[in-house]
């Protein structure tokens, strides 16, 4: 999902719609300790651990942690009691994306409208108030066990103002010094915002959730793969990319497709309680070689492509680039190689992108980094090879 709108979005969103999406505000994970796992993603990823809000702060059902890194904002949230929808959460499917929330004009007028189209309520219009300002949410149900909060802003809680620093809710304090901060700082990855957020459903499903998109939210269809376009010889899966009505909101939608051997969308459900939810964050780079590379060095694993591959993509992808009047890959193809990028193109312009393992030992949640050279498409050209690439993963876990 596209999120690079502090400016362009907001000078063409309409408040008068109810459903005009402004940004992504914040993606929310339940895990099972939210101070180690900030830990995780600010040394693994480069994230800022900027607020919290737990026992000190007055929270006494939760501790949440806010990390920042360019317009993307990570909250970390840990139930402090049995009771915590949290708990029973990370029981039956591990660590994982809760919600997927929306800054809006108007919450409780966004939410209204989701209703009236169909949605099914997760909670209620509610408003938080200070002397900064306030914050309203109300959210709706999507696939699995995941929600999506509508969230509008006012005061010194406006997502300008947290976007420079600023209290992001009430009940939230700024973190002190940390040196994982002050070495993130002078170390950037480069990692702006989240590009787009996939979700694995049932086989079948599919196209329950594409209607889903489009009654309840009125987003449209962006793209569609079949298992013609994403299939090795042993697995295959089917895609549709649902976009908001601005086209900055973008949130592809999986579901397995028959093959010889189990897909990676099926692993993933069987390994997530047999509940669909969010596969992985595409979190968008203005320069893939440095930021693969930085994280390479932090420790992160990517998924590793044969050098076959690169015997055949210079040709396939600047032949497309040239057929349609763009610049050649401008990046260094050797530095390319060795970092183990993967790179497509369209009518467009190009991409580069690169896949990480899973982000815990549950075959489940991963990230990728993707960097955009004009091209608005997914890597379709990559599909074989990083299926290919995956199954050999599967296969090391016993999963294929």
């Amino acid at each position: 999902m596209t999120t690079a709108i502090s400016s362009t979005a907001g000078a063409g969103a309409s408040a008068t719609d109810p459903l005009q999406l402004i940004d992504v505000d914040h993606v929310r994970f339940y895990v099972g300790n939210a101070r180690q796992a900030a830990h995780f993603y600010a040394s693994a990823f480069g994230f800022q651990i900027e607020q919290i809000s737990d026992l000190t702060t007055g929270s006494r059902e939760e501790a949440s942690w806010l990390l920042t890194q360019g317009n993307i904002r990570f909250v970390l949230t840990t139930g402090l009691h049995p009771g915590h929808p949290s708990a029973e959460e990370v029981r039956l499917y591990g660590d994982g994306v809760k919600d997927v929330a929306f800054t809006v004009f108007d919450a409780e007028k966004a939410f209204d409208r989701a209703i009236k189209n169909g949605g099914a309520c997760a909670g209620e219009p509610t408003t938080l108030r200070d002397e900064r300002g306030s914050i309203t949410t109300a959210a709706i149900k999507t696939y699995g066990r995941c929600i999506h909060t509508f969230v509008s802003r006012t005061g010194e809680y406006d997502l300008v103002n947290v976007k420079r620093g600023g209290q992001f809710a009430p009940g939230f304090r700024k973190i002190g010094n940390l040196s994982i901060n002050d070495y993130n700082k002078a170390n950037p990855c480069g990692l702006k915002y989240v590009d787009h957020l996939v979700g694995n459903v049932e086989e079948g499903k599919m196209n329950h959730w594409v209607a889903f998109y489009e009654n309840v939210l009125e987003f449209s269809m962006f793209k569609h793969f079949d298992d013609k376009d994403i299939s090795t010889e042993y697995s295959a899966l089917m895609s549709k990319v649902m976009a908001s009505g601005n086209n900055l909101i973008k949130m592809p939608i999986n579901e397995p497709a028959p093959g010889k051997k189990k897909s990676q969308i099926q692993e993933y459900l069987d390994w997530h309680n047999n509940t669909p939810g969010v596969q992985h964050l595409a979190l968008r780079t203005d320069d893939e070689l440095h930021s693969i590379a930085s994280l390479r060095a932090r420790g992160v694993d990517f998924l590793t492509l044969p050098d076959t591959y690169y015997e055949l993509v210079w040709d396939r992808v600047n032949t497309m680039l040239k057929k349609h009047g763009h610049e050649a890959v401008r990046e260094d193809h050797e530095a390319i190689r060795k970092l183990g990028i993967l790179v497509d193109s369209d009518d467009e312009g190009y991409l580069l992108q690169l896949f990480t393992k899973p982000l815990q030992d549950r075959p489940t949640l991963f990230f990728e980094i993707i960097c955009r050279r004009g091209s608005q498409s997914f890597g379709k050209g990559n599909f074989k090879a990083l299926f290919e690439a995956l199954e050999i993963e599967q296969e090391r876990r016993g999963n294929l």
